[in-house]
Order: structure tokens, then sequence, then C-alpha cells
């Protein structure tokens, strides 16, 4: 059942987003279409819920309800960024904005980019750390939970392997090409996103 739930909740996630960004710049009804992305998080919450009735019901913990925590923790960390780079695609496409800046490719300013989009996955993993430890204090029989106890592990060591990712680039920076230099030096100075 929390597999299911998971998986539409995914679904629902994307069904949300298209909806809301369809009703504010296909549409111009801007109030609906941030109503509508809204009402994201509520997906993070029914699946929550459903995973501690479940667990109240008595199932067995397993790894569906680790798989839900890394899910909500997911999306808490990650979810707003990717909302945000959505919408301004969209608002470009559809809404007459200008294009939406892209990650730098090069030097300092491409390791701190990589610093942040880290940042949300060390979210993402303390958000589920706390979920599945509080799965396991409600639970309260240590035979039952090793289970959940492994996701914690899980959601570090997923950390643990982007930290060393995004670390790669501040080690060994990639180099702008000879005729990309003027812009790849301007953008170190000033930080910007191209």
């Amino acid at each position: 059942m929390i597999v299911a739930l998971i998986a539409a909740c995914e679904i629902g996630f994307w069904v949300l987003l298209a909806a809301g960004l369809a009703f504010r710049y296909v549409l111009r009804m801007p109030r609906t279409g941030l109503a509508l992305l809204l009402c994201e998080p509520l997906l993070e919450v029914v699946l929550l819920v459903a995973t501690a009735v479940d667990l109240k019901n008595g199932a067995d913990p397993n790894w569906t309800h680790g798989l839900a925590a890394l899910y909500i923790g997911y999306t808490v960390g990650h979810g707003h960024r990717t909302v945000t780079w959505l919408d301004g695609h969209a608002a470009h496409r559809f809404g007459g904005a200008p294009p939406p800046r892209k990650p730098p490719r090069y030097g300092t300013a491409r390791a701190r980019h990589e610093g942040k989009v880290w940042t949300g996955t060390l979210i993402g993993a303390a958000v589920a750390t706390g979920l599945l430890q509080l799965a396991i204090w409600y639970v309260d029989d240590p035979a039952r939970v090793t289970s959940l106890e492994s996701w914690r592990f899980t959601a570090w060591r997923a950390a643990g392997i982007h930290g060393l990712i995004a670390l790669s680039y501040w080690v060994w920076p990639r180099k702008a090409p000879a005729g990309e230099t003027g812009v790849a030096a301007e953008q170190e100075r000033e930080g910007v996103r191209r």
C-alpha cells in the first residue's frame, strides 16, 4: 500500500506542477496556478499520515516505510528548487519572460552551485533521518525496527556520495575553453549564473 501511495504522490507532484504552471502561464490565471503549486506539500503530508496510520495499525516496519521517509526528505530538500527551475522555463516559454539563467559551468562559480545543490541533499537526509527516528520511537520495539535503522544509513550514504561529487568541483575545477575565458572570468568575479 505504501509503495502505491509513494507512486501516487510522485505522479500527483508532476500533475499538480503541470496544472499549476498551465493555469499560471497558458490560461493566464496566476492565482489559481499559485494555489495549485502551493498544494504540492499536501502530498507529503498525506504520505506521512498514511505511513503513520499503517504503522499504528500494526504493520511491520519495512523498506516501504523507509522509502517513504526518503521520498519526503528528498521533496523537502529539492522540491522547491525543482519547482522554481520549471517555473522559470514555463515563464520563458509561455509568459514572455527572459530565458532562465543556466548554472555556471566553470571554476568556483560552478563549485558554489554544486555546494548549494548538495545542501538540498543534506536537508533531505536530515528530514528523512528525523522521520525515521520518529517512526522508530513510535514502533518502540527494537526487534522490529532494523529496516528503518538501515534506511538512515542509506540516506547519509547518498548524502556522502553527493558530497564527494560536489567536493570534486572544488578540488578539480573545470576550466573554460580558450574562447570562453573572458566569460568564465566574468562569471568567476561576479558569481553570476549564465
